[in-house]
C-alpha cells in the first residue's frame, strides 16, 4: 500500500493522508473566518467530518494544527503565484497581471490575505510559530526576487535595482493593502498600494516601452 510521510515522521496511508488534508483544509477555512484563537477542536471536527480520535491522531495539539495550516496556506499562496499566465513573474506585464488578479478578488475584501491574516495573529500570540511564518513569507518573496533578478540580468531593470528590496516592497504593499481592503470593505486600498509599488519598480526600467506602461489599472 502506498504511504506518505507526515511532518512528525509517521507513515500515512493514502486514506490517512486524505483525512489529514481534509482536517487542514477545514481548519484553514475556520481560522480564516474566525481566527486561530476562536477556532476549537469541536468546530474543526464537525467541519472536517472526522471523529475526535482522528483529529487528535493527526494533530495532538492546537499548535501542531496551526503550524499545518500555516504551511498549507503558504503552499496555496506559492501555487497561486506559479500559474501559467504569470510565468516566472519576470516581466512588468506579468507583475501587473499578478496585481490585477488579486485586486479583482473578493477574498481580499472578505478576509484579507489567507496566509497573512493568520500569520499576523499567531506571530504575536504564539511566538513559537514565528519560524513557520517567516518561512512562508520567505518562500513567497523568493518568487518575486527570482523574477526580478531575471529582469535585471537580461537588462530590463537597471543594475542598481535591488531584487530583494523590491520583493519586500511588493509583499508589504500586498499585506498592507489587503488589510485596508478588509477594513474598508472594497478594493481601492490594495489597488493603490500594488500599483504604487509597481510604478516604483517600473522606475528602474532600462527603457520604457509597451511593457512598462504605468500601472494605473485604469
Amino acid at each position: 500500500m502506498t504511504t506518505t510521510t507526515e511532518s512528525r515522521g509517521q507513515k500515512l496511508t493514502a486514506k490517512g493522508q486524505a483525512t489529514r488534508d481534509r482536517i487542514v483544509r477545514a481548519a484553514a477555512e475556520l481560522m480564516y473566518e474566525h481566527g486561530a484563537q476562536n477556532t476549537n477542536n469541536e468546530q474543526v471536527r464537525e467541519a472536517a467530518g472526522v471523529s475526535g480520535s482522528q483529529l487528535t491522531r493527526h494533530f495532538p495539539t492546537k499548535e501542531s494544527l496551526v503550524r499545518a495550516v500555516l504551511a498549507w496556506q503558504a503552499d496555496s499562496i506559492v501555487a497561486r503565484h506559479q500559474v501559467p499566465e504569470l510565468g516566472e513573474l519576470d516581466s512588468f506585464a506579468a507583475l501587473r497581471r499578478w496585481a490585477a488578479s488579486y485586486i479583482a478578488s473578493q477574498d481580499m475584501v472578505r478576509g484579507g490575505c489567507t496566509f497573512g491574516s493568520l500569520a499576523a495573529e499567531v506571530v504575536k500570540t504564539e511566538p513559537s510559530h514565528r519560524d513557520a511564518v517567516a518561512d512562508g513569507f520567505q518562500r513567497w518573496q523568493e518568487l518575486f526576487k527570482r523574477g526580478l533578478s531575471k529582469m535585471r540580468e537580461r537588462g530590463a531593470l537597471r543594475p542598481e535595482a535591488d531584487p530583494a528590496a523590491l520583493a519586500n516592497l511588493l509583499t508589504a504593499a500586498f499585506q498592507g493593502g489587503a488589510l485596508l481592503d478588509q477594513a474598508a470593505g472594497e478594493s481601492t486600498p490594495l489597488r493603490d498600494a500594488l500599483y504604487g509599488a509597481l510604478t516604483y519598480i517600473e522606475s528602474f526600467a532600462v527603457q520604457r516601452g509597451p511593457d512598462t506602461v504605468p500601472a494605473t489599472g485604469r
